[in-house]
């Protein structure tokens, strides 16, 4: 389901297997969304360069409201992999699928879906771009309204449902995990936003987490996880910007891969690892990641990537590259 391309035997040998399985296809770019905010011509020449970059297999899907799919042709058409592409990105395009495509569900689902489709369908063809709309995110408000989305959605796009806030925050988020499951659906968390206010505390996300693997539904994260580990942080780019502790991408997916694994690792040491600041406290070799007194194998993080814990939305890819090479982690 992820965009990979011919890498050199060099690159790969170089990055431990722990750290290329955790990162593979784990980031869906939001470019458009805040704090960047960017607008759509420049978001999509950051997503087709950084698909052509050394790391560019750590990008997933980028995402779109589903509204401004038209926008994204206008703009983005000459980019996209095709027998169109301008010169500067034909000879790569050779490698590439056609772009992933997450839209945004914003107002009546079925004028979203048709949306959609007409987009599709033009991208199906290589003279336009290829590229194709295969997940959407919508927010529900309660759980019928997950089952009332399920009878539309058809099953070649897979849909993330984004909790409400009530649910998560101090919450119990079940009612709607139930609802999920079974169905193919992914369940959506916030982890974070532009404001202090807007950031799940760790018990909020183990709790999730837990109820996820309990349910045996996949989820992903959005908002918030520009870092790797737990940290403080400016939340906006901003001169004057707030500052809060921002939850790091290493400590949600780990936390997460080793509640599916991890033996005897309960929901309390999910909020331990959730709330861990020292990246020394991690450990990534070929073989294993472990934290504390806990381990899992390379497999097993291969497992939780692929079928539970499937990556998260984040409007910068320069950020967590950066910070993983400052960790000497790539």
């Amino acid at each position: 389901m992820n965009h990979h391309s011919a890498q050199s035997g060099k690159e790969q040998s170089s990055m431990l297997r722990t750290i290329e399985t955790l990162m593979t296809g784990l980031i869906d770019y939001a470019g458009l969304f805040p704090p960047s905010k960017l607008d759509m011509a420049t978001a999509t020449q950051n997503y087709a360069r950084d698909l052509r970059s050394q790391h560019e297999r750590f990008l997933s899907r980028f995402i779109c409201p589903a509204n401004r799919l038209d926008e994204l042709t206008q703009h983005a058409s000459s980019l996209m992999p095709g027998t169109h592409a301008t010169s500067g990105y034909r000879e790569h395009a050779d490698f590439q699928d056609p772009w992933q495509i997450s839209a945004i569900i914003i107002g009546d689902l079925q004028e979203n879906l048709d949306r959609i489709y007409a987009f599709n369908e033009h991208h199906d063809n290589e003279a336009n771009g290829l590229a194709m709309v295969d997940a959407i995110e919508m927010r529900v408000g309660k759980p019928d309204d997950i089952d009332e989305a399920l009878e539309l959605i058809p099953e070649l796009i897979v849909p993330a449902f984004e909790l409400p806030r009530e649910a998560i925050f101090e919450g119990d988020p079940r009612g709607f995990i139930a609802a999920i499951a079974g169905s193919g659906g992914v369940a959506k968390i916030r982890c974070g936003g532009v404001t202090p206010d807007l950031y799940p505390s760790s018990e909020d996300i183990a709790r999730f987490i837990v109820a996820c693997n309990r349910g045996d539904v996949a989820f992903k994260a959005t908002a918030g996880l520009h870092h790797p580990i737990r940290s403080e942080h400016a939340l906006t780019y901003e001169p004057d910007a707030p500052r809060g502790v921002m939850h790091g991408f290493i400590n949600v997916f780990i936390a997460a891969s080793m509640v599916q694994h991890a033996k005897g690792f309960e929901e309390s040491h999910a909020i331990e690892l959730l709330n861990e600041t020292d990246p020394k406290a991690f450990g990534f070799t070929d073989q294993r990641v472990s934290w504390r007194d806990f381990a899992i194998d390379v497999a097993q993080l291969a497992q939780s990537r692929e079928s539970f814990a499937t990556g998260y939305g984040s409007c910068s890819f320069k950020e967590p590259t950066d910070d993983l090479k400052a960790l000497d982690l790539l």
